[in-house]
């Protein structure tokens, strides 16, 4: 016999983080924040092919005031990056922020002094969506996964806690700078097909 037998009909067991999680990931609004290409594909999670309003998510919010999740879709150049920031900065707490594209997130094949190389220099990122365009479905599962991560944040001094723990993990990694790649020259040459002429 368990506890919810002894239990009087309707009564809901839950915690006060399950279902803050529960409502702030049902009620996410992003940002309108289209910079290149991607912005077209992330248009397009709105139209009834992909249908985002089943998440909750059809108000693309013009304001960042009433924003609460940025999408940072396609390349940002340095003149537009303290524009990112301004926004970012203008929308209300909580905020998340998903990087959409491979030049959102690395600088993708602009490897210059014009672009930014990746736009967690400027704001802290949650979701990396890789692609050159990503398909709007690759977007909806990035989504999915922020709703997963929003589920499960914590609240209060256990939010402060793990803020705290993630900032530790991230100091403590090796700087990609100082990162090694790593080339096994045996695997390269041995690979089927990798030698066409031969």
């Amino acid at each position: 016999m368990g506890l919810e037998e002894k239990l009087p009909a309707g009564f809901v067991l839950t915690t006060l983080e399950s279902v803050a999680g529960y409502m702030r990931k049902a009620s996410i609004w992003p940002a309108t924040f289209g910079l290149a290409c991607c912005a077209i594909e992330m248009m397009a999670v709105g139209t009834p092919d992909y249908d985002i309003a089943r998440f909750g998510m059809e108000r693309f919010s013009a304001t960042p005031r009433q924003a609460d999740l940025m999408i940072v879709a396609g390349r940002v150049s340095n003149k537009m990056a303290p524009v990112v920031r301004q926004v970012y900065d203008q929308m209300p707490n909580p905020k998340w922020v998903i990087s959409m594209g491979v030049c959102a997130s690395s600088g993708g094949m602009f490897n210059n002094y014009a672009i930014v190389q990746g736009v967690d220099h400027i704001i802290p990122v949650d979701i990396y969506l890789p692609g050159c365009p990503p398909r709007p479905e690759m977007l909806l599962n990035a989504i999915i996964e922020l709703h997963d991560q929003i589920q499960n944040s914590k609240l209060g001094v256990n939010r402060v806690a793990a803020a705290r723990a993630a900032e530790e993990a991230a100091l403590r990694a090796t700087p990609t700078r100082l990162m090694q790649p790593t080339h096994d020259h045996a695997a390269l040459t041995a690979t089927p097909g990798r030698n066409l002429l031969a």
